[in-house]
């Protein structure tokens, strides 16, 4: 074989290099220099204002508030788009009649603009809207979906799940096709129903999967932004207001670049918390069952 020189390799890495140092490292290391500087008065003769703006950020109720909504939103929308999608494949991976055009239903929502489905929810949300109208025909007092302080947010998040739910699919059934049919076979033959059969190959060799799924959709929770934009604005009364919305507010609205900065940098290190406990605990419970 032809001699390789030592600098070959590190010519193919370096477009990707470019790339990832103009487009993140260098845009991460300014938001964090933003962070000390104070934009509030004068946004082109910023203030040099050392940890100000994160002791201002503590010091916050309303980032609390949108950092618990981040929190409560994370723990309602995670576990369903972890497990609903697992039992739909488990499901349509069968060999029925019309199950590749129930495949397809399953995937729209994922294919449909997040901004045009937040106003079709919206939609169906309203005070007279379709949901209200069925509710009324049964007798019951109409909902305030998107109005109602303790409701708003979960009414958010099943938009959430209904967009999610047929990308975390195929991302089960793509594992599903690597499960041996001898194994089905074998507990069949033990005497397993159907359940225990799931529950004793199925899952078990899906757990690096479930792991993955849990990881992205824990950091697209916590960075949720367009459907609170379209469909709630933050409202009503802080209910749905997040921590994105938050930051997009301070930085967009009241042009506090650095007082965002340092939100922004905040939610990152939350965010980074959470997946490494979640990589952390499922990955331990996936060698144990390994083992």
């Amino acid at each position: 074989m032809k001699y390789i020189k030592w600098w070959v390799p590190y010519a193919f890495i370096i477009p990707a290099g470019v790339v990832l140092i103009t487009f993140f490292f260098l845009p991460f290391i300014h938001s964090f220099y933003l962070t000390f500087f104070s934009y509030s008065n004068d946004i082109y003769n910023p203030e040099y204002v050392g940890i100000a703006n994160y002791h201002k950020l503590f010091m916050s109720p309303e980032f609390y508030q949108a950092l618990l909504n981040s929190i409560i939103y994370l723990i309602f929308a995670v576990p369903p788009l972890v497990f609903i999608p697992l039992v739909i494949a488990i499901i349509i991976n069968q060999h029925l009649r019309g199950i590749t055009l129930f495949r397809a239903l399953i995937y729209i929502p994922v294919v449909i603009s997040i901004v045009e489905a937040g106003i079709a929810w919206k939609w169906l949300y309203a005070s007279s809207g379709p949901l209200n109208y069925l509710i009324s025909c049964l007798g019951a007092k109409p909902l305030g979906y998107l109005t109602d302080p303790n409701i708003a947010l979960f009414a958010v998040i099943v938009v959430t799940i209904w967009k999610g739910l047929g990308y975390y699919m195929v991302i089960y059934l793509a594992s599903l096709s690597s499960v041996p049919q001898e194994l089905y076979d074998a507990a069949l033959t033990d005497g397993a129903g159907n359940l225990q059969k799931h529950l004793n190959v199925t899952i078990p060799h899906l757990a690096p999967a479930m792991a993955l799924v849990s990881v992205i959709s824990s950091i697209s929770a916590m960075k949720v932004f367009v459907e609170i934009y379209v469909m709630t604005q933050g409202g009503p009364v802080n209910s749905t207001k997040t921590m994105v919305y938050y930051i997009y507010q301070k930085a967009f609205e009241s042009l506090d670049f650095g007082y965002a900065s340092c939100a922004g940098f905040v939610l990152l290190a939350i965010t980074l918390i959470f997946s490494i406990i979640n990589m952390k605990f499922l990955e331990k419970r996936y060698m144990g069952n390994m083992a």
